[in-house]
């Protein structure tokens, strides 16, 4: 955990063929690189999906992005979760838990 004003809100679309679409706002940071990544609250895990910058305060979910099995399982579990990464804090500095 780290200390922070900075503030995100997203949302994720997944279709039932496993499609992911979604976005995530940002606000009070300047974002070197924002993930969707697989681990339940609390914990780190790997990246399973990297967001694409739109613009200086919102980064996206590639278009064609899609889950595999495993990771929509944990999708439905709670496991996954947005993380914003900036250069004050290179592991995320602010992350957000995706409920299904």
């Amino acid at each position: 955990p780290v200390t922070t004003a900075a503030t995100g809100s997203g949302i994720l679309i997944v279709g039932a063929d496993k499609s992911v679409s979604g976005s995530v706002t940002i606000s009070g940071l300047t974002v070197t690189a924002a993930h969707i990544h697989e681990a339940p609250a609390g914990k780190n895990g790997p990246i399973v999906v990297p967001l694409t910058k739109t613009s200086d305060t919102v980064w996206t979910v590639p278009a064609g992005a899609k889950f595999t099995d495993a990771q929509y399982e944990s999708y439905k579990a709670g496991n996954l979760y947005f993380n914003i990464h900036s250069a004050a804090y290179k592991g995320g500095e602010i992350r957000g838990q995706i409920k299904p």
